[in-house]
């Protein structure tokens, strides 16, 4: 029995045409606004506005103790301590507790 060789003859794989990538451009904005330059007192907060396009998704404010999110058509935002934060992005990045 001969061993098996690779020669010339043998057809090479082909490949695969490259797919154009459509550029999304600059799909989200986001606006910010400071309070207090070192949040050390109370009531200064850092205020983000988050806007996808011309439409305002919602407001984050971070402060010293918690952060609020108000969703775009929202009265009134809702408050998160930064332990129950810092939970949910672990869960959402690593898909578990921290």
């Amino acid at each position: 029995m001969m061993p098996s060789t690779i020669t010339g003859d043998e057809p090479m794989a082909k490949k695969q045409p490259r797919r154009a990538v459509k550029s999304l451009g600059h799909t989200f904005e986001v606006k910010a606004e400071i309070a207090n330059t070192t949040l050390a007192k109370a009531r200064s907060a850092l205020t983000l506005q988050i806007y996808r396009k011309d439409l305002k998704l919602g407001e984050l404010q971070i402060g010293r103790g918690s952060l609020f999110w108000a969703g775009a058509r929202r009265q009134s935002a809702k408050r998160i301590h930064w332990g129950r934060f810092a939970e949910m992005m672990d869960r959402l990045a690593y898909g578990r507790d921290g």
